[in-house]
């Protein structure tokens, strides 16, 4: 079973949520908060596989949730606003996915098994939205238009960057060391021609190799 909390300051929302999450048999709703703050105490109490929390509730929003329970749990952000800003922060903080609140179950429920598995997940709804962060980032050098082919384990990697996962994590992940995630890093930085992790997700992202 896939456990998931529910953060959403919306009653409604949260019940329609819930709702949906039940005609999967292999989904469970194991918790909900209506802000911030209960939302971080019930995450670390129940350590769900997946959570659903809104980008804007009271007494601490989304990404706030995901920076101080750093590293969070697979999170997928819920949004109804055209607030690339949000995105791109919420990508820093370690959300795996992005989902507007307009989407469908078979949307939904795909969407939670995708991110229980590992995979980083940015519907297309929201794609446009991550699209203008990544272009409003001033490259630190004159960007790779044709960058060189990432091998596998370097997009496992990245895939692991984007997730939020730190270099230690990956490495345990992985089975390797802490410095083998280092040098994979560096050379991925250096075929994306980007600097810097969230750099590299970005990059990542626009090319379609996450």
């Amino acid at each position: 079973m896939i456990r998931v909390v529910l953060a959403d300051d919306q009653t409604l929302m949260r019940s329609g949520l819930r709702g949906l999450l039940a005609l999967a048999p292999d989904m469970e709703v194991v918790g909900e908060a209506a802000d911030g703050e209960a939302a971080i105490a019930l995450i670390r109490d129940l350590a769900p596989d997946v959570a659903l929390v809104d980008v804007r509730m009271p007494r601490a929003d989304g990404i706030a949730v995901l920076e101080r329970l750093a590293p969070p749990p697979p999170t997928i952000l819920l949004t109804t606003f055209d607030d690339d800003e949000a995105l791109i922060r919420g990508m820093r903080a370690g959300a795996r996915g992005f989902l507007l609140k307009d989407i469908s179950l078979e949307q939904l429920l795909d969407a939670v098994r995708r991110v229980a598995a590992g995979e980083t997940l940015i519907r297309p709804a929201v794609t446009a939205h991550v699209q203008r962060g990544i272009d409003r980032l001033k490259p630190d050098f004159d960007r790779i238009e044709r960058p060189e082919p990432l091998t596998k384990r370097e997009r496992e990697v990245l895939r692991m960057m984007a997730g939020g996962h730190n270099n230690r994590e990956i490495a345990e992940a992985l089975r390797t060391s802490e410095g083998t995630i280092k040098n994979h890093a560096s050379n991925i930085f250096a075929k994306l021609g980007v600097r810097d992790r969230t750099r590299a997700v970005l990059r990542g992202l626009q090319l379609g190799i996450i």
